[in-house]
C-alpha cells in the first residue's frame, strides 16, 4: 500500500534527509581536524622526544596502514549492520585511541594507537561517503560529493591550528579532538540507520582491474601522488621545519596555508578541466607542483615565501585525486569505472604509507631538503610522463 505524500511528510522527509546531509559533512569535518591535527602533533612530539626521523616517520605511516588494511574489509560490515553502526563504531576507536595517546609515549604503543586511528577514520569515511552517493538524488549528487570532499578539506587545513594547544598542556589538543568527535558522535546517534544495496556477484573482477591498469595507468597515479604528498607534508615537513628554526606557531600556518591553496583552486582546475581537458591540467598542475617543492629548499626559514610557495603548491596538487578520477570517468568505460575508484584510493594508501616512511629515512640518511627534492621529482616526472599516454575513448559501457 502506498503512503500518501502529504505536506507534513514531505516536509519531515525534507529535514531528516538535511539533517543528515550535514551531520555526515559534520563528521568529516572532524574527521580531518583528527588527521591534520595527528599527523603533524604526534611527530613533533616524538621529535622533542629524541626519536629518529626515521622511525619517526615509521611510527607516522602506522595510520595509513590502518586505512589500508581496512579497505579490504570495511564493505561486508557496512552491508551486514548498516551506515550508522560503522560510523558509531569508527568515531569510538578513533576517539578512544585518541585520548590515549597522552597517557603514554612509548613507540609500539603509539604506533598501534595510530593504527587504530587508521581503522577508525578509514571505517566512519567509507561509511559517511556510500551513505551521501547512495542518498542523493540525481541531480544533486555531484554537488554532494563536491560538499564531501570540501569538508575534509576544510577539517584537514584547520587541524593543524590545533597544535598551539600544547603550550596549555600536552595533552590538551587530545583531548579538543576527543570532545569534537563527542559532538557529532551525539549528531549521528540521532540519525536513522539505513542499509546499502547488496552488489551482485562480480566474476570478472579481477579482469576488470587488469583492462583499467591497461586503459588508463596515468590516470591512477595523481592518487598515489596526492597520499604521498598529504602524508609526507603533514609527518615529515614539522621535522623540517624544527631543524631549520621555524617556530611551532609558524608550522601550523604553513600546513594551513597548503590547505587554503587547495580549497581555493579545487573548484576553478575542476570547471578548467571541464573546458581544455583533464590531461592538459594535470600535466600543468604536474610541472608547477614540482616547481613549488623544488624551490622550497631555497627559501630557507623565509616564513612569506615559504607561505606563497605552499599555497602554490596545495593549489595545483590538491585536486589530483579528484582531477585523477574524473580523468578516468573520460576514458573508461562505465562498467570498470568502480574498478577505477578503488585502485585509486589502495594507490592513495601507499603513496600515504611510503611518504613518511621515505621522508623520514631521506632526512636521516641523505639530506634535510630529500622531502622536497624528492616530491618535486616525482610530479616533474608525473607531468614528462604525460606526454606519453594517449588514451582510447571508452565512453560507451559494454555491459
Amino acid at each position: 500500500m502506498h503512503q500518501v505524500l502529504t505536506s507534513k511528510n514531505y516536509s519531515s522527509f525534507s529535514f531528516s534527509s538535511h539533517y543528515r546531509l550535514m551531520a555526515l559533512l559534520l563528521v568529516v569535518v572532524i574527521a580531518g581536524m583528527s588527521q591534520g591535527l595527528l599527523l603533524p602533533l604526534l611527530s613533533i612530539m616524538l621529535e622533542h622526544s629524541g626519536v629518529s626521523s626515521d622511525l619517526n616517520g615509521i611510527n607516522s605511516a602506522a595510520m595509513y596502514i590502518g586505512i589500508f588494511l581496512t579497505m579490504f574489509i570495511i564493505e561486508k560490515p557496512v552491508v551486514r549492520f548498516g551506515y550508522k553502526k560503522v560510523i558509531v563504531t569508527g568515531i569510538l576507536l578513533v576517539t578512544i585511541s585518541t585520548l590515549l595517546f597522552p597517557v603514554t609515549q612509548t613507540l609500539t604503543a603509539w604506533f598501534i594507537l595510530r593504527l587504530l586511528v587508521g581503522v577508525g577514520d578509514s571505517s566512519l569515511h567509507f561509511a559517511t561517503q556510500l551513505w551521501i552517493v547512495s542518498s542523493s538524488p540525481a541531480d544533486k549528487r555531484g554537488k554532494y560529493i563536491s560538499l564531501y570532499g570540501m569538508a575534509y578539506g576544510v577539517g584537514f587545513s584547520i587541524g593543524p591550528l590545533g597544535i598551539n594547544l600544547l603550550a596549555l598542556g600536552q595533552a590538551l589538543p587530545f583531548v579538543a579532538s576527543s570532545l569534537f568527535f563527542t559532538v557529532v558522535l551525539l549528531l549521528v546517534l540521532r540519525m536513522k540507520n539505513e542499509w546499502p544495496e547488496k552488489a551482485a556477484k562480480d566474476t570478472a573482477a579481477e579482469n576488470r582491474f587488469i583492462r583499467t591498469y591497461r586503459l588508463a595507468w596515468f590516470v591512477l597515479i595523481p592518487g598515489l601522488l596526492y597520499g604521498l604528498m598529504e602524508a609526507s607534508m603533514n609527518s615529515t615537513f614539522p621535522l623540517y621545519a624544527i631543524r631549520i628554526d621555524i617556530g611551532q606557531q609558524w608550522i601550523s600556518l604553513l600546513l594551513l596555508a597548503f590547505g587554503i591553496g587547495s580549497l581555493i583552486l579545487q573548484l576553478p582546475l575542476g570547471v578548467w578541466s571541464d573546458r581544455i581537458g583533464r590531461k592538459p591540467v594535470l600535466i600543468g598542475c604536474g610541472f608547477i607542483g614540482a616547481f613549488a617543492f623544488l624551490t622550497v629548499p631555497l627559501a630557507g626559514d623565509n616564513i612569506a615565501v615559504l607561505f606563497v610557495l605552499f599555497m602554490a603548491a596545495g593549489g595545483v596538487v590538491g585536486s589530483f585525486f579528484s582531477l585523477g578520477l574524473a580523468y578516468a570517468a573520460d576514458i573508461l568505460p562505465r562498467n570498470i569505472l568502480p574498478a577505477a575508484n578503488v585502485i585509486a584510493s589502495i594507490h592513495f594508501s601507499l603513496g600515504s604509507v611510503m611518504g613518511p616512511t621515505l621522508g623520514g629515512f631521506g632526512m636521516q640518511y641523505v639530506s634535510s631538503h630529500s622531502l622536497f627534492l624528492f616530491l618535486g621529482a616525482a610530479f616533474l616526472f608525473f607531468a614528462l610522463l604525460g606526454f606519453g599516454f594517449r588514451p582510447k575513448a571508452q565512453q560507451i559501457s559494454s555491459g
